[in-house]
């Protein structure tokens, strides 16, 4: 038996998560050369089999010429907003190979009120909600609730259209900018007011073909900008897996209870998913709750999962892409990984960009995964983003991942960097 031909990636994005793609498909012996559109200092700097292709995400024509061009077996689509827009069609349309969904089943995240009302119907667990289009409706239905809310804009708002008041008068301010100021654009059409689930988060994410599913290590995410949980909300600060507090009994209690429930029901109702189902979940007292579905890997969270990956990350791929899941198995390492993220002074704030990186080949102990970077003209590394890097440790318990990943960080510098000095530490 022959052995198979070479295969040809095309990587869509730009952030940590799709340097993170990169870097762990080069490992494959079966990937002979990986282009990531438009990538960033990171995959630029990879060399060897990864080069850089400059053409925006959302630009589907531009994707499918250069996939085209390059002879691509595999598009694999890291952000949301592109496979909201139909990336994934479009690719099916061209005749390529498309890992992430279709931009049907992208509504379970790219529409609040869609996946709101899937979870109703098919009986997986979530908070009371109600939606609405108008503010005085919005209004009235917010001061008859006797339970704590959370605001949310229903379309995608990269990451900033979730706000959890703290008083009534926040919440109707949040309203009022929402739905009165419009300032979430049409991503706030329709919000969602949603009761707020109390309970340690947790992220379990799950390969998936349209009928099985492979889940994946559960990982837990820091998305506030500080230590202790501080300061305001952000795309996230870092991420540690497995995350402990997910036992063996309750991962597969979320397979039971809302995994598999929600393939099914996507395929019954004629969208089948197929891609990465990400389920943000609440540990209740009264069991896991979704907070939200996501329909991609998550970043930072990515950048801690990939690391313990065993199976060769294309083969994977290639078996959600054609329906052919339930044919292989997934392995991983029974180590952790730690990710922290290193951002730019003033995120999420206002930040500046252009800002020379240092001690990049010092940071042995980890992993660097880059985010927002960019090489200038004479090959430096600059900021050029929010989340400028995130700094990988793994090892065979968690306190060596964390401590590795901490060592690597410490050996980077630029101007305004900060980072929390606290992700994994409240692991049990």
């Amino acid at each position: 038996m022959s052995a198979p031909e070479p295969v040809t990636v095309l990587i869509v994005g730009r952030g940590g998560r799709e340097h993170a793609l990169a870097w762990k498909l080069a490992q494959s012996a079966r990937v002979r050369r990986i282009v990531v559109a438009p990538g960033n200092g990171g995959t630029a700097a990879m060399r060897g089999k990864v080069a850089n292709a400059a053409i925006d995400e959302l630009n589907f024509s531009g994707l499918i010429a250069v996939a085209r061009a390059e002879n691509a077996g595999m598009v694999v689509v890291g952000p949301e907003a592109p496979l909201a827009a139909g990336l994934a069609d479009a690719c099916h349309a061209a005749s390529l190979g498309c890992f992430g969904p279709s931009q049907a089943a992208a509504q379970i995240e790219s529409s609040k009120v869609f996946a709101k009302a899937f979870m109703q119907r098919h009986g997986v667990p979530t908070a009371r909600y109600a939606v609405f289009t108008e503010l005085a409706l919005a209004l009235a239905h917010l001061s008859s609730v006797d339970y704590p809310v959370v605001i949310k804009a229903s379309g995608l708002a990269a990451g900033k259209g979730v706000i959890v008041p703290e008083t009534m008068a926040e919440a109707e301010t949040a309203l009022y900018q929402m739905l009165s100021e419009r300032m979430f654009g049409t991503a706030g059409d329709e919000v969602v007011i949603e009761e707020r689930l109390q309970g340690p988060e947790a992220s379990v994410l799950a390969f998936c073909d349209g009928k099985t599913l492979r889940v994946m290590p559960a990982a837990q995410d820091h998305k506030r900008a500080f230590d202790n949980d501080l300061g305001p909300n952000t795309g996230g600060m870092g991420a540690y897996a497995p995350a402990a507090i997910v036992t063996p009994a309750l991962l597969e209690a979320i397979r039971e209870t809302i995994l598999e429930p929600t393939i099914r029901g996507m395929a019954a109702e004629g969208i089948p998913f197929s891609g990465v189902l990400y389920a943000g979940l609440m540990l209740t007292n009264s069991g896991p709750r979704v907070i939200e579905f996501n329909c991609r890997f998550g970043d930072p969270e990515t950048q801690a999962i990939l690391p313990l990956l065993q199976s060769d990350l294309l083969d994977v791929l290639e078996a959600c892409a054609t329906g052919t899941l339930d044919r292989i198995g997934v392995s991983w390492t029974s180590g952790s990984a730690v990710a922290v993220v290193a951002a730019s002074g003033g995120y999420p704030g206002d930040y500046r960009k252009g800002d020379a990186i240092s001690g990049l080949a010092d940071a042995a102990e980890a992993t660097v995964f880059h985010a927002g970077t960019r090489l200038d003209q004479s090959g430096r590394t600059l900021t050029d983003g929010g989340r400028v890097l995130a700094v990988t440790g793994t090892g065979e318990t968690l306190a060596q991942a964390r401590a590795r990943a901490y060592a690597g960080i410490e050996k980077i510098h630029f101007d305004g960097m900060h980072y929390r000095r606290d992700i994994g530490a409240k692991a049990p």
